[in-house]
C-alpha cells in the first residue's frame, strides 16, 4: 500500500510520525538488504507497528526483550536470507542493545525507586525510546539501552550527585537480573464495564473523581490514551492509572444479587 494511504489511516500527527519511520524502516532493510532496528517501543506502539507490519505484509520480523514480562521492546526486520539467524535464536543482540548495572553504595542500598534511575538518565539528555527496561534491585538497578548510548551513560551517570559514589559497568546481556514482578488478584464490583466505572473502584474514589482523573489525560486502555469517561473495558485489556498502578482485566467472575459485574483484576504491585 502506499505510504501516504497508510497514514491517511491514522489521525493522530505524532502517530504519523511513527507510522512514517517504521514504514522507512522496512524499505530500508529491503533496498540495502540488511538488517535494520528501531529504538524500545512502548506496548501502544508494538500494537501499531504490529498493524503496519500486516499491512505491508512482511513477515520476516521480531519484538527483541531481554526477558518475558517486559513492557518495552526493539523492533527488528532482516532479509529473508536471515531467516534461520532469528528463527535458530543465533543472532547475536549485544551488536544493537547494551546492559549496564548500577552497584549503589551501602549506605543507598534500597532507597532508589525506578523513577529515580530512569529521571536520572533523562537528566541527561537521554531520549525515553534509547532506554529499555530498568530492573530495580536492592543493592542498584540493570538498565537495558540502546548500543549507541551505552558508553555516554557509563561515562556520564557518575556526574550525578545520586550515582557520584556508585560502581557502573557494562555487563553481558546474559547477566541481567530479572526482576520479581510482584501482582495480587482482586476482586471490583462495577455496575458496568464502562472506564468510569473501573477507574472508581480500582483508585478507590467516586465516579465524579474518576472522572477527573480520566479527563487528566493519566488513563490508558492497552497503553492507549482514553480520556472517553463511557468507553468499553474488555476482558484482557490492560490499564495502566498514573499514580495507581497498572491493572489487567482478567476475567466476569459473576454477578451479585443486585445484578452487579464481579470483576477480577490482576493489579501489578
Amino acid at each position: 500500500m502506499d505510504k501516504s494511504a497508510i497514514l491517511n489511516k491514522y489521525s493522530n500527527d505524532e502517530d504519523k510520525l511513527f507510522i512514517s519511520k517504521i514504514l522507512d524502516r522496512i524499505k530500508l532493510s529491503k533496498t540495502r538488504n540488511q538488517i535494520v532496528n528501531t529504538d524500545f517501543l512502548d506496548m501502544y506502539q508494538k500494537k501499531i507497528s504490529t498493524e503496519i507490519l500486516k499491512i505491508e505484509k512482511e513477515e520476516n520480523y521480531i519484538f527483541y526483550k531481554p526477558w518475558e514480562e517486559t513492557d518495552r521492546t526493539m523492533l527488528i526486520i532482516y532479509p529473508g536470507k536471515f531467516s534461520d539467524l532469528f528463527l535458530n535464536n543465533n543472532f547475536n543482540y549485544g551488536t544493537i542493545v547494551k546492559a549496564i548495572r548500577i552497584e549503589l553504595p551501602n549506605e543507598l542500598k534500597g532507597k532508589y525507586t525506578h523513577r529515580d534511575y530512569l529521571s536520572g538518565i533523562m537528566k541527561l539528555g537521554i531520549k525515553r525510546e534509547k532506554i529499555g527496561d530498568i530492573s530495580v534491585f536492592d543493592d542498584g538497578a540493570d538498565i537495558v539501552v540502546c548500543n549507541e548510548i551505552c558508553e555516554y551513560l557509563i561515562n556520564s551517570l557518575n556526574q550525578l550527585t545520586r550515582f557520584k559514589k556508585s560502581k557502573i559497568e557494562e555487563i553481558d546481556l546474559k547477566q541481567l537480573r530479572i526482576p520479581e514482578i510482584k501482582k495480587e488478584i482482586i476482586r471490583i464490583t462495577v455496575p458496568a464495564l464502562r472506564l468510569d466505572s473501573i477507574v472508581s473502584e480500582l483508585a478507590h474514589c467516586s465516579r465524579t473523581s474518576a472522572n477527573d482523573i480520566i479527563v487528566s489525560q493519566i488513563v490508558f486502555i492497552n497503553y492507549e490514551n482514553e480520556t472517553k469517561n463511557s468507553k468499553q473495558v474488555n476482558i484482557g485489556d490492560v490499564l495502566v492509572i498514573r499514580g495507581k498502578g497498572k491493572f489487567i482485566i482478567k476475567e466476569l467472575e459473576g454477578k451479585t444479587r443486585k445484578d452487579k459485574l464481579v470483576v477480577i483484576v490482576e493489579h501489578y504491585i
